[in-house]
C-alpha cells in the first residue's frame, strides 16, 4: 500500500489530539486504529467513508467521524472519504440513488422540474424520501462492502509483490 504517500498526506495524530476543539472527546482519539496505517483500519475507514459518503445527511464528516471512532478505523480515511460527495457530486449520486430505490419500491416517479430550487426539494420530500433512503443504504452498503473487500485484496496483492521483489533482490545479491 503507498503508506508514505498516505502519512505525508495526513495531518499527524499529535496536532489533532491536541485540538482545543476536540478536548471533548477525551481519550477516545488515543487510539492507536485510529491514526496507524494498516490493512485492516484502511479497509474499514474505507468502508465507513464509502457509506456515510452515500447518506443524504447533514454533518456527514461528524457522522463519519463518530462511526470510524466506534468501529476503530483510520479517522482521517474515513472523514476524507465523505467529500466523494460534494457539491458538485451530489445531484447525479443521489439521483441515481432515489432511482434504485424507486426501482426496489415499485413506486412511481417524481417528476423532475427544469431547475432544482430548495423550495421544489422541500415542497416534495415526502414523496421522495423512502426511495432515497432506501437507495441510500442499498447503494451505500454495496459500495461500503466493495471498498472494504476491494482494499483488502489491493492490500494483500501490494505486500505480496513487494515480497516477490524483496525475493528477487536477494536471489540477485546472493549471486553476485
Amino acid at each position: 500500500m503507498p503508506r508514505r504517500l498516505l502519512k505525508r498526506m495526513m495531518p499527524h495524530p499529535d496536532r489533532i489530539k491536541s485540538s482545543k476543539s476536540l478536548q471533548f472527546m477525551g481519550n477516545l482519539l488515543h487510539d492507536p486504529n485510529l491514526w496507524h496505517l494498516n490493512r485492516h483500519s484502511v479497509s474499514r475507514a474505507m468502508a465507513v467513508g464509502l457509506f456515510v459518503a452515500l447518506m443524504p445527511i447533514p454533518l456527514q464528516m461528524a457522522v463519519a467521524a463518530a462511526i470510524a471512532i466506534l468501529v476503530r478505523s483510520n479517522l482521517p480515511i474515513s472523514v476524507s472519504l465523505v467529500w466523494l460527495t460534494n457539491p458538485v457530486t451530489m445531484p447525479p449520486i443521489f439521483f441515481a440513488q432515489y432511482q434504485v430505490g424507486v426501482l426496489l419500491l415499485g413506486t412511481s416517479e417524481r417528476s423532475m422540474p427544469m431547475e432544482l430550487s430548495v423550495n421544489w426539494l422541500m415542497a416534495e420530500l415526502h414523496h421522495i424520501w423512502q426511495p432515497l433512503l432506501l437507495g441510500s443504504l442499498v447503494v451505500g452498503t454495496i459500495v461500503a462492502t466493495l471498498g472494504y473487500v476491494l482494499t483488502l485484496l489491493y492490500w494483500r496483492m501490494w505486500v505480496s509483490r513487494n515480497w516477490q521483489r524483496r525475493k528477487l533482490r536477494r536471489r540477485r545479491q546472493s549471486q553476485d
